[in-house]
C-alpha cells in the first residue's frame, strides 16, 4: 500500500458503506420501481460516489467499486516536490520599473499642495 488508503477490493468491501438508490432518468416503470443505482461511502476518506448507468445492480456495483479504487489511488499518489527556480534578473527589473511607473502615475494624480 503506497498511501493511507487501501485500494484492493477485499479491504474496500470491509470499510465501505453500500446503499442502493433508485436511478433517475429515462427507463420508464422498470427504472422507477427498482433500486439499481449504487451509492458507496468510504468513511476514512469521506468520498461518496454513485453509479447508475446500467440496469443491473451488480454491474453498477462493479463500476462504483472500480471508480472508488481509482479515486483512492489518485489520493494516494505523492506529488513531486517542486524545485524552486531563480527569477531572471530582467524579470525582476521589469517588475521594479512597473512599480516605479505606477508610483509616478499616482504621484501626478495627487492634488497640488496648497
Amino acid at each position: 500500500m503506497a498511501g493511507p488508503y487501501a485500494t484492493d477490493r477485499e479491504s474496500l468491501e470491509r470499510v465501505v458503506q453500500v446503499s442502493f438508490v433508485r436511478a433517475g432518468g429515462p427507463g420508464g416503470q422498470h427504472r422507477n420501481k427498482t433500486e439499481t443505482g449504487v451509492r458507496l461511502f468510504h468513511p476514512p476518506s469521506g468520498i461518496t460516489l454513485t453509479a447508475s448507468e446500467r440496469r443491473s445492480q451488480a454491474q453498477n456495483r462493479e463500476i462504483a467499486f472500480r471508480r472508488l479504487a481509482a479515486r483512492l489511488r489518485a489520493r494516494n499518489r505523492r506529488r513531486k516536490a517542486r524545485i524552486p527556480t531563480r527569477k531572471p534578473r530582467a524579470a525582476e527589473e521589469r517588475r521594479l520599473e512597473a512599480k516605479r511607473q505606477r508610483a509616478r502615475t499616482k504621484r501626478e494624480r495627487r492634488p497640488p499642495p496648497e
